[in-house]
């Protein structure tokens, strides 16, 4: 268009949420080279649950199904749900998963746009807390028999010691509990095939993809690039003045960064635009509240990963955030007066 009015057309929901699910493909292709094709099957899984659940409960709500089934919300909530559970998780935990999330985290509070808390960190926090020892169960890199990942997601025999194994953030934080061992995370990291070159063997692939993908949205003009920065920045900051201080005891940026869900969580749980904040510098200190809450669950806490509970609890408190940093409306005073009256 050569001459004005210069009007943007606006993006469709379906148009962006489908842009995200393209951005999470990087990390997939990761996640099944290092971890097998069993996520493949999470996912599926997940995505016709998900479809049903939303189906079901818009037909209930008297709802047109064929706008809100194409607008694309619910597979992203289905592929985040499936790509934060172990991919050999039985196959009923993550449909009870998607259920809750579906159902109870996004359509009890009124559907699309109007639900206060991420959908699938609900499902995450609500699934750790009723079911540990399943939400532990992770695959050990370079473990691809897709057999043995099939009979684990479906089988009714769940024989995994042979292919489980702890996830890189509870082995470290587990051996340096243990006053006995005297470890130290430098004498940890390398020392068996949990970990990787600078994070947990696979997984830093894996964050590689999910970061390509981020900045892929961000260059689409998707997300804004305030929300992953203050993450990233964050974490990486807290964790590195850490280390400075006793780097026997706390890993550095890197292995926080490339490690877990921090990439998942910087550019595709945090930048969720209806649980999030709205304003600028309320999305920098949303974002910030996440990764500083993280790495204290991380490091002190009893979950393997802190990215869903710091989620929820920068959720509820998005309407203060929200209202402390809005800008004053244009054409009002600010201050008092010269009488000293409000104005």
């Amino acid at each position: 268009m050569l001459n004005s009015p210069y009007i943007t057309k606006p993006a469709s929901v379906s148009a962006v949420m489908f842009k995200v699910l393209a951005a999470l493909l990087p990390g997939i292709a990761a996640y099944v080279w290092f971890f097998g094709a069993g996520i493949l099957l999470q996912i599926a899984l997940a995505s016709i649950t998900a479809l049903a659940a939303e189906a079901a409960v818009l037909a209930m709500r008297g709802k047109p199904l064929g706008l809100f089934l194409k607008d694309g919300s619910a597979l992203v909530t289905a592929w985040l749900i499936a790509l934060t559970f172990p991919s050999i998780a039985p196959w009923w935990l993550i449909v009870l998963g998607v259920l809750v999330a579906i159902v109870v985290a996004k359509h009890l509070y009124g559907g699309l746009g109007q639900n206060p808390f991420n959908p699938a960190m609900v499902a995450f926090c609500v699934m750790i807390v009723a079911y540990p020892q399943l939400m532990s169960q992770w695959p050990a890199a370079g473990f691809t028999d897709f057999a043995a990942e099939f009979r684990a997601i479906f089988g009714a025999d769940r024989h995994l010691d042979a292919i489980v194994m702890a996830t890189p953030l509870d082995a470290l934080r587990t051996v340096l509990r243990l006053p006995e061992t005297r470890a130290t995370v430098e004498g940890v990291l390398g020392s068996n095939a949990t970990f990787g070159n600078i994070g947990g063997r696979g997984w830093e692939w894996v964050a590689l993809g999910y970061l390509a993908g981020g900045l892929w949205l961000i260059q689409q003009g998707v997300i804004s690039w305030r929300v992953p920065t203050a993450f990233l920045a964050t974490l990486g900051l807290i964790s590195g003045a850490f280390a400075l201080v006793d780097a026997t005891q706390y890993a550095g940026p890197t292995f926080h960064l490339f490690t877990g869900g921090a990439m998942l969580g910087a550019f595709f749980i945090a930048t969720d635009p209806v649980s999030g904040a709205t304003t600028v510098r309320g999305q920098i200190i949303f974002a910030a509240g996440i990764a500083l809450l993280t790495w204290i669950i991380r490091t002190f806490g009893a979950y393997p990963d802190g990215i869903a509970f710091a989620t929820l609890l920068m959720n509820i408190c998005v309407p203060l955030i929200d209202m402390r940093t809005q800008r004053p409306v244009f054409g009002r005073k600010t201050g008092k007066t010269p009488d000293g009256r409000q104005p």
